[in-house]
C-alpha cells in the first residue's frame, strides 16, 4: 500500500461503481493557534484576525480565525484517509475547483473534518482518469460548515 493513502487500492471499475455515494467521512483535524500562525508565516498573512487573540476579540468572532486557505488546504490530508487509491495508478494531480466556497469562519482550537461524496470519475484519455469529489468540511460542534468544494483530480494510469 501506498504510504500516502490509508485505504488499500481498488479497480478503476470499482471506484467508478461508486459514484453518486458517500466516501467516506475523514477524522478530525485541530486548528489551533501554533497551526494557524505557521500557516500565516509560509504564506505571509499576518492579518490580525488569524494571528492576534488579543486584537481578535473585539471582532464578532471573539477570537482568531484560521484562514480559509489552511482550512481548504487540508483536503488533501483528509482525503488521503478516506479516498482510495485505484490500481495502476502512476500519480494523481490537483485540478482545481469549480466551486469553493467559504461558509462559516473556524475558530482557533476548533477540529474540522471532510465528508466525500465521489461524484465523477470519467476517463478522458484511455489512461487519465478524472474524478470530481463533492466535499464539506464541518466544524465540529457546528451547524454550519466551514467550506463547500467541488474538486476536480486527475488520476494518471500506468
Amino acid at each position: 500500500m501506498n504510504k500516502i493513502w490509508k485505504k488499500p487500492p481498488i479497480s478503476l471499475e470499482a471506484y467508478q461503481a461508486m459514484v453518486g455515494q458517500e466516501i467516506g467521512v475523514s477524522s478530525w483535524h485541530v486548528l489551533d493557534q501554533k497551526r494557524i500562525d505557521t500557516y500565516a508565516d509560509v504564506i505571509e498573512d499576518h492579518q490580525f484576525i488569524h494571528v492576534d487573540p488579543e486584537q481578535a476579540k473585539a471582532t464578532p468572532f471573539g477570537t482568531t480565525i484560521a484562514h480559509g486557505f489552511l482550512t481548504m488546504s487540508l483536503l488533501s490530508v483528509m482525503s488521503y484517509e478516506v479516498m482510495p487509491a485505484i490500481e495502476g495508478t502512476a500519480m494523481g494531480v490537483n485540478y482545481g475547483f469549480d466551486k469553493l466556497r467559504f461558509i462559516s469562519p473556524v475558530k482557533s482550537g476548533k477540529r474540522v473534518r471532510g465528508r466525500f461524496v465521489l461524484a465523477e470519475a470519467t476517463l478522458r484519455k484511455p489512461k487519465e482518469l478524472q474524478s470530481r469529489t463533492n466535499v464539506t468540511v464541518e466544524i465540529e460542534g457546528e451547524d454550519k460548515p466551514a467550506l463547500v468544494a467541488d474538486w476536480i483530480g486527475l488520476i494518471y494510469l500506468s
